[in-house]
C-alpha cells in the first residue's frame, strides 16, 4: 500500500513552486521526517510536512520518495510551527525557511554517507558521556558556590526576578556589569534542576562565539562533558555544523551557542533562550528569508514554554519600548544592572557617574588645527596612557586606507564600474577594491580620465589611521612595566583589527590574544573591536569620526550611532582597579548635540525617551509597522516599473477597500545603493499602524506580485523580495 505525503523542498518565495509537493511513500511517515526525493533530474532533501496531500492528484503521475534519513528523529511539532510562522510573517516559502535551517551536509550526503556519520556521532557521544559525573544537585552548595558568592546585589536581584516571573526579560546592564555571569548562573540553575533541559545562547557575530564558548565550556564542561556545549555559525565547516546540529537535535548538547541561524536549531529540551547584545542589527538576516532572529527567539520561547532573556547595555528601541511598565502596555520584564562589577556606588568625583563607567570627553574639532586627525589633547592623552603601561583603543568604522582615490585636476574618483559605490584604496597591496561586489584593480599610475599623475587619497580608513598614528607616536617609547618580554625603550606597538586583517582563519583569535597579553599599546579597528570583547588593560577609547551618522536620512542612524559609541566606551576600564580612571574621547564638530549629551552621562534611558518621542510623532516603528518590497533587474526602469505595476494591480484585491485606509504605499525609488554587480535595484515602502492589516495585505499581494512578473512590466525582472520589519531603508 502506498501513501501520499506532503514534502517541503527548498523553493524560494518568488518562484511559482512555493508550497509542499506531493510524493508517494510505501509507508506512512510522521510529519517532520527527513526524506530524499527526486526533483527534476536531481535528488534533494525534503521534510514531510503537516499539510494533507492533494487527494485530487492522479497517483500514477506522482513520484515516490527516494528514501528516509534513518537514525534521525522527526523534527518536532514546535519546530515545524516555528518554521511555519517565520515563513508566513516574513513572506517566504516554508520550504525555503525549513531547508535553510538544516545543516548543508544533510542536503549533500547520500543515505549511506549520512549513516556512517551518524554512527561516528553516536560513538563519540557515548564515549564523551562515560567520564561525566552527575550534574550538581544544588548550585548553592559549598563546592559550587564560588561563583554565586561573587555575584553583586544587582545580579542577585536580576536572577531572583528571573526565577519568579515568566518573562520575556530585558536585561539592561551597563558594559562590565556582569551580564554574562547572569546568563551562566541562570543556565546552571536550570540545567541542574532538569536533566533533559537545553539552553540556547545567541550572539550577533561569529567573532564573539569562541570567547563566549570558552566561558560556557569552562562552566559546564566539567559538569556535563565537552560534548554538552556546541556552537552553530556559518564560520564552521559543514562537518562541524552537522555534528553540532545532531548533538542539539538528539538532546546530547545541553548548551547551544550560535549566531542568528541558531534560532532554528532543533532542540527537543529547550527551556531557556538567551539573546546577548539583542540590539545588534546582525540578528536580522539580509539575504533569502529576511527574518529577525531576536524576534523569532521571543516567539519560540512563547511557543515552547521556554524563558527568554534579551541582554544589552543599549537595547533596541523596540525592546526598550516593550519593557516599559505593564500598566503602560509593556510586554517584557526589565532587569536593571546599572553598575559595573567591583565599582563603587559613590559618584566619581571627576565625572559624577556611578558604577565606574568611563568619563566621556568631547573634543570640539572646530577649535582644533585644520585637517588634524588626532586632536592635540587626545594625542597627549594617548601618550600618557602608554607611559603608564596602559592600552588605548582607536575606533573608526571604515576599513581600508582611504574611502576613495581622487584626481584634483578633473575631479575623477575611483568609482566602481559595476556598483553605485566608490572603490576603496588599500595601500598595503596597492589596490582599489569595491566592498560591495569585490571588483579589484591595481592602483593606476595616473588619472584614467585626464592623465594627471597627482592622484591622492580622499578621506581616511583604519589602514591610514594606523599609519598616521605610528608617525605621530614614533618618538614615544614603551615603559619597562608593560611586559617583561620587551625591555624598556621599545617602540610603541600598534595593531589593527578589521575585515582586511582577519581574513585568514585564526587570525582574529591570534590578534586578540596579543592584545590580552599586553603586547599591543594601541588597538585600531572598526566595529569588530567595539563590542563584546573583554579587554582588561584598555583605559582609553577614542572615536575619531563620530559625526557620520548624525544627519543621515535613515531614522535608525542615531540609535545605531549611540549604541556603537556606548559599546565602544564599554571597552575601557573593565578592570575594577582602573575603571575610575578610564576615558572615552569623542572627536566631533557638534559637541552640543543631544546624542553626545546623553552619551556623556551614559544616560541611555534619556536618549531612548527622546528618540521614542520623535518616532511617535513621526509615526515610525515601534509605533508603526513597515515592509520593503525590493526588485532587481538589468535596468532601473524595469525594477521600478515592476513595483509600480504591482501596486496599481493591488487596487483590485478583494479586501482593498477595507485595507487601504490602514496602509501608506510610497512610490518606487532606487535603493540607496542603486546598482550592485551590474544589477539595478529599486524599492518601495509600505507602512501601517496595524501589524495585522500589513500582514493581511502582504499575504494577499503575493499572488499579485507573481502575476505582475508574467506581464510586460515584469519582463526583464531578475528577482523580487519582501522585507518585513526592515532595519535599513
Amino acid at each position: 500500500m502506498t501513501h501520499q505525503i506532503s514534502v517541503l523542498l527548498h523553493t524560494p518565495a518568488h518562484s511559482q513552486v512555493a508550497g509542499a509537493l506531493t510524493y508517494l511513500s510505501e509507508q506512512a511517515l510522521a510529519p517532520g521526517t527527513l526524506v530524499r526525493v527526486p526533483w527534476g533530474k536531481r535528488e534533494v532533501l525534503g521534510v514531510v510536512w503537516d499539510e494533507a496531500a492533494d487527494a485530487s492528484l492522479d497517483a500514477s503521475k506522482l513520484r515516490p520518495i527516494a528514501g528516509t534519513l534513518e537514525g534521525i528523529d522527526p523534527l518536532s511539532a514546535a519546530w515545524r510551527q516555528l518554521v511555519g510562522f517565520a515563513a508566513h510573517y516574513y513572506q517566504r516559502s516554508a520550504g525555503e525557511v525549513a531547508l535553510a535551517a538544516l545543516p548543508p551536509q544533510l542536503r549533500d550526503l547520500d543515505t549511506q554517507q549520512l549513516g556512517r556519520r551518524l554512527k561516528r556521532h553516536a560513538k563519540s557521544a557515548s564515549h564523551a558521556a562515560d567520564p561525566v559525573t552527575e550534574p550538581i544537585a544544588d548550585a548553592s552548595s559549598d563546592e559550587n558556590a564560588g561563583f554565586a558568592l561573587a555575584l553583586t546585589p544587582e545580579q542577585l536581584a536580576a536572577l531572583a526576578t528571573f526565577e519568579q516571573e515568566p518573562g520575556p526579560f530585558l536585561l539592561f546592564g551597563a558594559t562590565g556589569s556582569g551580564k554574562t555571569e547572569v546568563y551562566l548562573h541562570a543556565a546552571q540553575q536550570l540545567l541542574a534542576r532538569h536533566p533533559a533541559a537545553q539552553v540556547m545562547v545567541m550572539v550577533p557575530e561569529i567573532n564573539l562565539t569562541p570567547q563566549l564558548e570558552a566561558r560556557f565550556m569552562a562552566r559546564f564542561g566539567p559538569l556535563y562533558g565537552e560534548q554538552a556545549v556546541v556552537s552553530m555559525h556559518s564560520g564552521m565547516t559543514p562537518a562541524q555544523r552537522l555534528k553540532s546540529w545532531l548533538a542539539a537535535h538528539s538532546g546530547a548538547a545541553r548548551v547551544v551557542l550560535g549566531t542568528r541561524m541558531a534560532v532554528f536549531a532543533s532542540m527537543p529540551g529547550l527551556q531557556l533562550i538567551i539573546v546577548d547584545e539583542e540590539h545588534d542589527p546582525s540578528y536580522k538576516q539580509q539575504e533569502g528569508a529576511r527574518y529577525s532572529a531576536r524576534d523569532l527567539a521571543v516567539y519560540r520561547g512563547r511557543l515552547e514554554g521556554a524563558k527568554v532573556m534579551l541582554g544589552s547595555a543599549t537595547p533596541s528601541l523596540e525592546s526598550w519600548h516593550h519593557s516599559r511598565p505593564a500598566d503602560q502596555g509593556g510586554r517584557y520584564v526589565r532587569l536593571n544592572m546599572p553598575n559595573r562589577v567591583g565599582a563603587s556606588t559613590v559618584p566619581d568625583a571627576k565625572s559624577g557617574l556611578l558604577g565606574g563607567l568611563p568619563w566621556v570627553r568631547r573634543v570640539d574639532m572646530n577649535h582644533q588645527p585644520k585637517k588634524c586627525v588626532f586632536s592635540p589633547p587626545l594625542l597627549q592623552a594617548i601618550e600618557e596612557r602608554i607611559a603608564k603601561g596602559e592600552q588605548c583603543m582607536i575606533f573608526l568604522n571604515r576599513r581600508g586606507y582611504s574611502p576613495v582615490l581622487h584626481c584634483t585636476d578633473c575631479d575623477w574618483k575611483s568609482q566602481c564600474a559595476h556598483c553605485s559605490a566608490y572603490r576603496v584604496f588599500h595601500k598595503i597591496d596597492r589596490t582599489l577594491r569595491c566592498h560591495h561586489c569585490g571588483f579589484t584593480e591595481r592602483v593606476p599610475r595616473a588619472c584614467p580620465s585626464c592623465g594627471n599623475v597627482d592622484i591622492a587619497p580622499l578621506g581616511r580608513g583604519t589602514e591610514q589611521l594606523e599609519e598616521h598614528l605610528a608617525e605621530l607616536l614614533s618618538a614615544v617609547r614603551r615603559p619597562h612595566s608593560v611586559s617583561a618580554q620587551w625591555p624598556e625603550g621599545e617602540p610603541v606597538r600598534i595593531a589593527r583589527i578589521d575585515a582586511d586583517t582577519t581574513r585568514l582563519k585564526g587570525e582574529l583569535e591570534s590578534q586578540l590574544a596579543r592584545v590580552h597579553a599586553g603586547e599591543v599599546d594601541v588597538l585600531v579597528g572598526t566595529q569588530m573591536i567595539a563590542k563584546g570583547h573583554d579587554f582588561r588593560r584598555i583605559t582609553l577609547v577614542a572615536a575619531i569620526n563620530a559625526d557620520s551618522a548624525l544627519f543621515s536620512s535613515d531614522f535608525r542612524a542615531p540609535e545605531r550611532l549611540f549604541s556603537l559609541l556606548m559599546q565602544a566606551a564599554g571597552r575601557a576600564g573593565r578592570e575594577a582597579g582602573i575603571s575610575a580612571q578610564s576615558e572615552m574621547w569623542v572627536q566631533t564638530m557638534h559637541p552640543s548635540h543631544p546624542l553626545f549629551e546623553a552619551l556623556k552621562k551614559h544616560d541611555y534611558p534619556a536618549f531612548a525617551t527622546q528618540q521614542l518621542l520623535e518616532r511617535e510623532q513621526a509615526g515610525m516603528p515601534p509605533f508603526s509597522f513597515q515592509a520593503l518590497v525590493r526588485a532587481e533587474a538589468r535596468t532601473q526602469d524595469i525594477a521600478q516599473g515592476f513595483l509600480t505595476g504591482a501596486i496599481q494591480a493591488a487596487a483590485h484585491l478583494p479586501d482593498w477597500e477595507q485595507l487601504a485606509p490602514h496602509l501608506s504605499l510610497f512610490p518606487a525609488v532606487p535603493m540607496s545603493m542603486a546598482r550592485v554587480a551590474n544589477i539595478e535595484r529599486a524599492q518601495m515602502l509600505i507602512e501601517s499602524p496595524s501589524r495585522a492589516a500589513l500582514q493581511r495585505f502582504l499575504s494577499a499581494w503575493q499572488d499579485v506580485l507573481h502575476a505582475t512578473r508574467q506581464k510586460p512590466e515584469g519582463k526583464g525582472l531578475i528577482r523580487w523580495a519582501i522585507d518585513v520589519d526592515p532595519l535599513a531603508i
